[in-house]
């Protein structure tokens, strides 16, 4: 018996070799950075790039946003979708752009659901809004329900019955945006408009515009519409957002340092004693409010100690001069932006309560306003200039609590309510990339 060898000739493997494209990311002051990434990163894996390549504190509130200048319009891109899926879908000509900025609101929904919506398994929603009409400039006031299936709108009054509802939109090859200039550019009624946009590029005319009363119906809207086109995958992106297709994965991040940005975005602080041997947690409110405004006289006195001032007349004097001016170099404060100005800049990074900025009050030069967000909506208090024994002080109650600068005022209202609606959670910025 003989054997024989037979030669056995393997089929060549060849090296699967990861596509890379090249991608522009602006910030809101018009700074970009180009990126070179593969082609199937995620909108999460682009912000986490952005993240560590800029040594930012990663807070769960970093977004990608799609805007399309041409029709005045964006939208999130939410942090499973492809950015070069998202890009196929632009124009040659079309001046889009990829935004990267803060939005405290992307998951507020899975953290206060009753702030959005009253349904416990759907977000069933139903009210009036007003619609543009096909290829008309007019908008009509109509009744609109949202179902699984899509939107539909009332033929007759408010009515809900099968016979009586018309379709209007469906959401699975669509996207949603809102409205960044409706009034101007679409002659909407108010400027809380948004929209149905083809994922295919289109123009004005495959638009299907609506637009809300207020801020709040939109944000209702605008959630309900998410939650019904993406599903359980906003609640996984949610819970797992390190979980990408790129680099930036869960493997590549430690649990203590994903725990650690989890307890941060929370902002979970409790009123603490330290007065004894022991520390103590302060359980019982009137106490812990006691305890703030002893804090806060505390804090006056100590002010002429705050830069190591040794209490001469001049040494106080440019206390003075260095606390008017210490806070210009801290990321809440806007400077000389207008009332409007402010407000779009707290629309933009999410209606959540606690969302700030302290800017110039443009009616007294000598003062600041602080704007923030509460229910959904946006408030002004007015910062008051108080001269006490030759020392200036920043006050928001008419003097009871004062602050020797911008910056021990913040501090304290983080920490405390006191006057305001709620704490101060998360500062609107402008970052630079």
């Amino acid at each position: 018996m003989s054997l024989s060898a037979r030669r056995v000739t393997l089929p060549a493997i060849t090296p699967i070799v990861l596509q890379k494209r090249v991608i522009k990311v602006y910030s809101e002051d018009e700074t970009s950075r180009a990126l070179e990434v593969p082609t199937d990163i995620t909108a999460r894996d682009v912000c986490q790039l952005l993240i560590l390549k800029n040594h930012y504190i990663d807070d769960h509130s970093w977004t990608l946003f799609e805007h399309l200048p041409h029709l005045g319009l964006e939208r999130t891109i939410e942090d499973h979708e492809l950015v070069i899926e998202v890009l196929s879908n632009w124009g040659m000509e079309e001046e889009n752009k990829l935004y990267f900025r803060k939005n405290y609101a992307k998951y507020e929904f899975f953290k206060n659901p009753m702030m959005f919506l009253s349904s416990s398994t759907y977000p069933e929603i139903h009210g009036f809004l007003h619609a543009k009409e096909q290829g008309k400039k007019s908008w009509k006031k109509i009744y609109f329900l949202l179902r699984r299936s899509g939107l539909y709108f009332s033929t007759k009054g408010t009515s809900k019955e099968p016979r009586h509802l018309q379709f209007f939109s469906e959401f699975g090859n669509s996207d949603i945006y809102v409205s960044l200039t409706g009034k101007k550019k679409h002659g909407a009624p108010t400027n809380c408009g948004f929209c149905f946009k083809p994922n295919r590029a289109g123009g004005p005319r495959d638009l299907r515009m609506l637009c809300a009363d207020e801020e709040q119906s939109r944000t209702c809207w605008v959630t309900a519409l998410r939650l019904l086109k993406y599903g359980m995958q906003l609640y996984q992106n949610y819970m797992h957002p390190y979980q990408g297709r790129s680099g930036c994965s869960s493997q590549s991040i430690s649990p203590m340092f994903v725990f650690f940005q989890r307890s941060i975005s929370e902002n979970s602080l409790v009123a603490m004693d330290f007065s004894g041997q022991k520390s103590r947690v302060i359980e019982n409110p009137t106490e812990a409010l006691s305890v703030a405004v002893e804090e806060g006289l505390a804090w006056r006195k100590k002010g002429c100690l705050r830069l190591g001032i040794h209490g001469s007349p001049t040494a106080s004097s440019q206390s003075s001069t260095a606390n008017m001016a210490i806070h210009q170099s801290q990321p809440w404060f806007h400077h000389k932006i207008s009332r409007d100005e402010a407000q779009r800049l707290i629309v933009q990074q999410g209606l959540v309560d606690g969302v700030f900025l302290v800017r110039d009050s443009q009616s007294n030069p000598k003062t600041f306003v602080l704007s923030m967000s509460h229910g959904q909506k946006i408030k002004h208090f007015q910062i008051i200039p108080v001269e006490d024994g030759g020392e200036l002080f920043h006050t928001l109650d008419d003097g009871h609590t004062r602050f020797t600068d911008l910056i021990q005022l913040v501090e304290f209202y983080q920490l405390n309510k006191g006057v305001l609606p709620c704490k101060l959670r998360h500062y609107c910025a402008r970052i630079a990339l």
